[in-house]
């Protein structure tokens, strides 16, 4: 079982995790309602939000963290 900081310190990394998930789709988000975005940039984006939550539901499952 993991010690109250240890879980603490998990939780902050949950929600940085989160915080970096939320800017990279917002990102997207407001990208392409300003312009239209070429396949590159939009595939670019796509992958920044799609790696984002690869690393939430690693940290999930490596820690059992849900914040």
């Amino acid at each position: 079982m993991c010690s109250l900081s240890t879980r603490l310190v998990q939780c902050l990394e949950h929600a940085r995790l989160e915080e970096e998930y939320l800017a990279a789709r917002d990102r997207l988000r407001n990208l392409s309602r300003l312009r239209t975005l070429s396949r590159q940039d939009e595939r670019r984006l796509a992958d920044a939000v799609a790696m984002a939550i690869a690393r939430i539901k690693e940290h999930i499952a490596a820690h059992g963290c849900e914040r």
